[in-house]
């Protein structure tokens, strides 16, 4: 929303500079993302009257005139082609400046001596897609009569300074002039002036027009003026200049009126042809499926049963909300014309504007709701605007349909209420002050208020929503610093997850990886990968775009990207990890959220260069991290063969915890590698809810005193064997004193039968109470040597 401190000041008068506005309205919860200041870099502009226009003597499109500048008359060589004599113009003298360091000097233009110069509008800074038609190819006129001499600036309100304010969806009510005045009102204490609106009336607006509404839904209300014998022409200067200040481009008196009021009030108005509409009836319904209609930008739409479409009886003529159609516009033969103002279905039109890609400043306003209260007010103004400049005649009476909704909401609140949450003392009458400044009507019983917000602050329904208005209109630097109030009985800290999670967090990183944090939305075909493809996936309804359609399955496709995003910018050897939800749908029910944990490193892992060691990821570096949080979380993993298309057939494995399927580590698939073109890249994804649950709490074992033994041993077996099934076999054996068996060697080729392998196994043993002897195990090796003999294995000498 831009906001003219010069048309501002037309609702409440603050005469404070507009920066220092712009601080205190940013101070107070609206943020001005930017000033513009309509005189910067300008000089020595003034009104000019042009007294007479001659064809200069040595150039077909130059003009020599003179102007009349009050204090003197300049004579002005002019290349514009709708320069003409009597005409009011913007002149800079010589000496002046223009935006963009322009300086206008006296010079000799093919010979002919010129003092000045006339400008139009995009000389001074103007976006050129604002300035009127009839100006875009030439210079400003004034279409009224202005004192030669003036300082044009002021001339054209634009001795100015505009503030976008960045507005959140729920300030709709800043949207306006008038909402941001009560703004303004509310910080400075100051009343509101309201717009002019005093109407003379005949006939009767019922015997033109009609209005009936099919479908409530659609408009609860809908409401139109008839103005009668309407002269089109250029609006005046004033609100000219005041559209373009608000972004909008001025068309003529009757449009413009239109626009002007809607910025003015917040309530988007529309101008009909009232002879063009083709009947005295205007019915508001739902379009029907496949309806045709031309609109305003002359392309023909196709409407869908969600659409809502005012029309004639028969055929529409504009789509509800959104945009007029093209037959009933309002062009320079326009003698009558019906206005309307309405309510519209705020969800069908934003579907609307979505599926005709009209967005406009009426659609916006109407898509975040607009007041109730100001949509007779906005027919009221309307008609008088046109009645005073376009010398219209008011018929009398709105014709309407159906009823304005009682939005206005009734709040009840304590002063106990409001202190205790913002740590102010603020007593019943400051409150009550506050409320007032902010045009809230409340009544007072003791310490009780009931504050009855009106319906233009459709973002206030509950207590916290006054008591924030109370902060920032107090103000947000008047917070108390002060510490948080504890109670002693009360614990405080983490809870269990919370700290299981958290030395998850702290243990990957002390193992060398970096935390990620990656966009939940993936594309469809990436919301498939690394999952069971039978898994529904959540869709949005309205997704931003196609690489952003679905909720994740799995963290591994963005963490892909990551590492393809760093590997583009000369980073090799990355390491990162993600905590976070995945999603799976259930039909029309609400989708089921797990946290997960996954990881993803390529490159070197530990590089020693001082050292000339470098150690290169591979399938036991993923393998030695999932083992290590699995030792930190006091649980055992074990592992499987894995069937994911997405990683490397013979370098990949299933993670499961006791029995069940929690995860999987392995090796990126070569065409995966290839797509993105990565180095070896081998990645983990684990079910981290499910594993900190099955984990009540991390256990601790005393270091032992005494020194254990270890005892190695080569077996030869088949070489499809899988060696896990050795290592199980092993630890099955019923002793104490047996800590873990691991793989260090797997050996195929010579001296081996080609359907062999070789597999060297260490077993390490502890007696935490004494110091083990070679007696002490061997019964245990020599069980453990029958068990594998038994199941196949044969020991090598």
């Amino acid at each position: 929303m831009l906001v003219s401190k010069e048309w501002l000041n037309e609702f409440v008068r603050v005469n404070v500079p507009v920066e220092e506005l712009a601080e205190k309205i940013t101070r107070s919860g609206i943020e001005v993302e930017e000033i513009t200041d309509y005189t910067k870099d300008i000089k020595n502009l003034v009104v000019g009257h042009v007294l007479t226009k001659e064809k200069h003597p040595d150039a077909d499109k130059l003009n020599v005139t003179t102007v009349d500048v009050g204090d003197e008359t300049l004579q002005i060589v002019c290349g514009a082609p709708n320069v003409d004599a009597g005409q009011y113009v913007i002149v800079c003298k010589p000496g002046g400046r223009l935006p963009d360091g322009v300086k206008i000097k006296r010079a000799k233009l093919r010979g002919v001596e010129s003092n000045g110069m006339i400008c139009s509008l995009g000389e001074l800074g103007l976006p050129k897609n604002l300035v009127p038609a009839q100006y875009e190819t030439g210079i400003f006129h004034f279409p009224e009569e202005v004192t030669p001499g003036t300082d044009a600036l002021e001339a054209l309100f634009l001795a100015d300074g505009v503030m976008e304010f960045g507005l959140t969806p729920n300030r709709a009510d800043a949207m306006s002039m008038l909402g941001s005045a009560y703004e303004v009102s509310a910080l400075y204490e100051e009343e509101i002036e309201f717009p002019e609106a005093e109407l003379e009336e005949s006939g009767n607006a019922a015997d033109a027009i009609a209005v009936t509404i099919e479908d409530a839904d659609a408009s609860p209300y809908y409401a139109a003026r008839v103005v009668r014998n309407v002269e089109i022409k250029p609006s005046p200067t004033w609100m000219q200049m005041r559209l373009i200040k608000a972004g909008v481009r001025p068309i003529n008196n009757v449009v413009d009126v239109s626009n002007y009021v809607m910025m003015e009030l917040g309530q988007p108005l529309h101008m009909f042809d009232a002879d063009k509409i083709g009947s005295q009836k205007i019915v508001v319904r739902y379009a029907e499926a496949g309806e045709k209609m031309t609109t305003l930008d002359d392309k023909e739409r196709v409407l869908t049963a969600e659409d809502i479409v005012v029309t004639n009886g028969s055929a529409p003529i504009a789509l509800g909300g959104v945009m007029g159609g093209d037959f009933s516009e309002v062009t320079e033969e326009t003698k009558n014309v019906v206005i309307e103002s309405a309510l519209f279905n705020p969800v069908h039109v934003r579907k609307t504007s979505r599926q005709t890609g009209l967005r406009s400043e009426a659609s916006s306003r109407f898509e975040k709701g607009v007041a109730p209260e100001r949509v007779n007010m906005a027919l009221d103004r309307a008609a008088f605007l046109l009645q005073e400049h376009a010398n219209g005649n008011v018929l009398a009476g709105i014709v309407a349909a159906g009823e304005l909704p009682d939005l206005e909401v009734t709040v009840q609140i304590t002063t106990d209420e409001v202190n205790g949450l913002i740590g102010f003392d603020l007593s019943n009458t400051e409150i009550k002050t506050i409320f007032e400044r902010l045009g809230f009507d409340s009544q007072v019983d003791g310490d009780a208020f009931n504050v009855h917000v009106p319906t233009r602050r459709g973002d206030i329904t509950i207590k916290e929503d006054l008591i924030e208005e109370v902060a920032r209109i107090y103000g947000y630097d008047e917070l108390p610093s002060t510490l948080p109030v504890t109670h002693a009985s009360k614990r405080v800290g983490l809870t269990a997850y919370q700290a299981k999670r958290r030395a998850v967090k702290s243990l990957l990183e002390g193992l060398g990886l970096n935390q990620a944090i990656t966009y939940a939305l993936v594309s469809e075909e990436k919301a498939q990968q690394f999952t069971d493809k039978t898994e529904e996936t959540v869709k949005l309804m309205m997704p931003m775009s196609a690489d952003h359609a679905v909720l994740r399955q799995s963290l591994l496709p963005h963490l892909i990207d990551a590492v393809q995003y760093n590997n583009a910018r000369q980073l090799k050897d990355v390491a990162l990890y993600e905590i976070g939800n995945v999603f799976r749908g259930r039909g029309s029910a609400q989708p089921v959220e797990t946290e997960k944990l996954a990881g993803i490193i390529t490159g070197q892992f530990s590089a020693t260069e001082w050292q000339g060691k470098v150690e290169a990821v591979d399938f036991f570096v993923i393998k030695g991290i999932v083992e290590a949080l699995a030792a930190k979380l006091s649980v055992q993993f074990t592992y499987e063969r894995a069937d994911v298309t997405e990683l490397h057939p013979g370098r990949s494995a299933q993670v499961l915890l006791n029995g069940e399927v929690i995860g999987f580590i392995g090796q990126l698939h070569p065409l995966i590698e290839r797509e993105h073109d990565l180095k070896e890249t081998y990645v983990f994804e684990l079910n981290l809810q499910r594993i900190l649950e099955e984990t009540s709490a991390v256990k601790y074992h005393m270091i032992p005193k005494f020194p254990g033994i270890s005892r190695d041993i080569a077996l030869e077996v088949e070489r499809t064997r899988e060696t896990g099934e050795l290592i199980d076999i092993i630890m099955s054996a019923d002793n104490k004193y047996l800590q873990r068996a691991m793989v260090f060697d797997v050996y195929e080729g010579e001296h081996i039968a080609e359907d062999k392998k070789s597999v060297a196994i260490r077993m390490e043993f502890l007696n935490p109470e004494e110091t083990l002897k070679d007696a002490d195990i061997q019964p245990i090796v020599d069980q453990i040597l029958e068990n594998l003999t038994a199941a196949g294995a044969k020991l090598r000498g």
